[in-house]
């Protein structure tokens, strides 16, 4: 797999939103390419969405934009490296997802507080949200920022190129998981998680369809600069009504 270059360095999305590309990690013995999000609000406080490892090039980058302020577990998966930046930004409040409360403690260390449906009034003029329920597997809070309509999301959509994919047989199995480029979607075996739950996750999808988003950035594989609401129909068209 190859990294999304250059890494650790800002790149704009569109006004107060950025990435920042990260190296590759192993999950389950497959490398993925990693991608946080930096939003800064209109109070100049920073939200930063599954934060990539911290180190000083980042770090450089980071504080000129604002005050580090809030670190976004979008899922219990999205957790690994808040509390290192906690430590670096002692200010900064974690936020939860749900599960990741345990799945920290297991690391030695606890999240501030839970997120919810309801985006907190530090950002709710910036940023709206909502925890996507149904799945037996893992629940993801997604995040919609209103002033450049973009929607960001950590593994409900997974989007590898198989130009950055060295292995053949690793460009198989994303072909048969539904997570290659151009038709990436949540994998298959995550997917199983929604057996017999659809309406569930069918009135997520309709919440994020109706927020007309017109970018969707993604943790893993090429993130969609345009026609944000039509990559997520096709994204999610394996949903029980979602045409």
């Amino acid at each position: 797999m190859e990294i999304y270059s250059p890494i650790q360095v800002l790149k704009n999305v569109d006004d107060h939103i950025w990435i920042v590309d990260g190296p590759l990690i192993s999950f389950k013995r497959i490398p993925f390419p990693t991608r946080m999000t930096v939003i800064r609000l209109e109070s100049g406080e920073l939200f930063i969405h599954s934060p990539i490892e911290l180190n000083d090039k980042i770090k450089a980058e980071i504080d000129p934009l604002g005050s580090v302020k809030h670190l976004i577990s979008p899922n219990k998966i999205h957790y690994w490296w808040i509390d290192q930046w906690a430590k670096a930004y002692p200010d900064a409040i974690k936020w939860a997802s749900p599960g990741s409360q345990n799945a920290a403690a297991q690391q030695g260390w606890h999240f501030d507080r839970d997120l919810t449906d309801t985006p907190d009034k530090a950002w709710s003029n910036d940023i709206d949200q909502l925890i996507v329920t149904g799945s037996r597997l893992l629940e993801e809070v997604v995040f919609f920022h209103k002033p450049s309509r973009t929607l960001i999301l950590a593994d409900l959509i997974e989007n590898f190129e198989s130009k950055k994919v060295q292995s053949r047989i690793l460009q198989i199995m994303m072909k048969l998981a539904g997570n290659l480029d151009p038709d990436g979607k949540l994998p298959i075996d995550l997917r199983f998680g929604y057996f017999g739950r659809h309406a569930a996750l069918k009135s997520s999808v309709k919440t994020m369809l109706s927020w007309h988003p017109e970018r969707i950035v993604l943790a893993h594989g090429r993130w969609y600069s345009s026609n944000g609401t039509t990559e997520l129909k096709r994204a999610f068209r394996w949903v029980k009504g979602i045409e």
